[in-house]
């Protein structure tokens, strides 16, 4: 039985929850998460200790006890990425596999600042979107016939802070991290991007509340396809992230994480000045 360490800003949040029996199962049993600790309680729901106990994990005292005891890492917080680089610190000085949950971190320096603790100690680090692994998507990402979207159009629902990585992420894994402008084209109540890529290649991202994840594709050749995410994408992503722990090796390439945060960082900024096209760094 190799032991994963739970690290979250606070423990009784959904990623928690449900990803212990996933990646038991994923690994037919051959993992477990066994350690967790929690910065702080709960603003609503269990307090830390009230959320191991029902769980059957074992609430440590510090980050440094679930690093030391652990044969894996996962720093959690999902919906707290700004407390990432606090989180995270000790688990990227490990030198064993850590997976950092969405958002990997708040802006461009610090998903830099991040990797570049993880690579000078020899971390293997891993972090992606679930949707990233939608099988709609991936039927996509796998073709093999030479055309090449020229468009792309995606949707979906959520608010931008903790959702907007759900589209962004498919998108840069589709149409590559060297996206160069983004313009806010939306409103208030739904967040709206247009990404230019060097070549001209468009992508749009649209947030409306109650829709599903869906791609249209244009292509160069003229023919278009539309995609939704309807298949669970989660079991596939639960099956990579074991898939990493055993190896060591992150099937999501470093640029393409920097390049959705840093899409995410342009993203707000261009919301404040709607319509007007801010330049994205090399």
């Amino acid at each position: 039985m190799r032991t994963i360490g739970f690290i979250d800003f606070y423990l009784d949040e959904w990623h928690a929850r449900h990803l212990p029996e996933w990646i038991e199962k994923a690994s037919d049993g051959e993992m477990k998460v066994a350690y967790a600790y929690g910065l702080t309680d709960a603003p609503q729901g269990l307090g830390n200790a009230q959320w191991c106990e029902e769980m059957g994990i074992e609430l440590l005292d510090s980050i440094e006890a679930v690093v030391e005891r652990s044969d894996y890492i996962a720093v959690l917080s999902p919906d707290h990425p700004e407390m990432h680089e606090r989180l995270a610190d000790l688990p990227l000085r490990s030198g064993k596999p850590t997976f950092v949950d969405k958002t990997f971190a708040p802006d461009r320096a610090a998903a830099v600042r991040l990797f570049d603790l993880a690579r000078a100690h020899g971390t293997p680090v891993f972090s992606s979107s679930a949707l990233r692994y939608a099988p709609e998507y991936a039927a996509e990402l796998e073709r093999s016939d030479g055309r090449r979207i020229e468009t792309l159009c995606s949707q979906g629902p959520g608010l931008f802070g903790n959702y907007a990585i759900h589209q962004l992420e498919p998108i840069v894994a589709l149409m590559g991290a060297d996206a160069r402008r983004i313009m806010f084209i939306g409103s208030d109540r739904t967040p709206a991007l247009l990404i230019e890529y060097p070549d001209g290649r468009k992508a749009t991202m649209h947030m409306l509340q109650d829709s599903p994840f869906h791609i249209a594709f244009q292509y160069g050749e003229g023919s278009s396809a539309l995609a939704t995410a309807e298949a669970d994408f989660f079991a596939p992503f639960v099956r990579d992230l074991v898939r990493f722990y055993r190896t060591g090796v992150s099937s999501v390439d470093t640029a393409e994480t920097v390049a959705v945060i840093q899409l995410i960082e342009y993203g707000r900024q261009a919301a404040e000045r709607p319509f007007e096209w801010l330049e994205l760094p090399e």
